[in-house]
């Protein structure tokens, strides 16, 4: 029997200068994005499609759900494998392309976490431990584009 797992976001357009969409030019991107019980996230595009940098937009939180993801599942690898991991840090890109009608896709992303850990013994295992975290990475399975890893693990002991 398999499980359901459902979430609600609200989504609140607030960038209408009083005109609405009367023109290309005439409303904002921003908006706000809502889930109850927590913080509210302030969003509009990427600049490049007149949104405002100082906010998030939907590749950034696309690419940091791709990042976070794997991280969650990596960092459980590594506590049921008795890794211990002291910090974990990604420097994650992704890469987007525009297509001719108008719109765009991403055709991939690197992740390159910097993983620390207690045991130099257990590198090599540490560093294969992010293909199962990519295996079992919930959005990484949703997306149609792949999805890279370039991980160097650090020893602290």
């Amino acid at each position: 029997m398999s499980k359901h797992h459902n979430y609600n976001v609200k989504i609140e357009w607030t960038g209408n200068k009083g005109s609405g969409t009367s023109s290309y030019r005439a409303y904002e991107r921003s908006h706000s994005i809502q889930v109850e019980g927590k913080p509210e996230i302030l969003g509009s595009s990427d600049p490049a499609f007149r949104g405002d940098n100082t906010k998030h937009n939907p590749e950034d939180m696309l690419v940091a759900s791709l990042s976070a993801c794997h991280m969650l599942f990596y960092l459980h690898l590594c506590a049921e494998a008795g890794i211990t991991v002291v910090e974990y840090v990604d420097n994650v890109s992704g890469t987007m392309e525009a297509t001719p009608n108008g719109g765009g896709r991403f055709t991939e992303v690197i992740l390159r976490p910097t993983v620390t850990i207690t045991d130099k013994s257990r590198t090599e295992e540490a560093n294969q431990l992010h293909h199962k975290a990519n295996e079992l990475c919930f959005i990484a399975n949703s997306c149609n584009f792949p999805v890279r890893h370039e991980p160097s693990c650090e020893v602290r002991e």
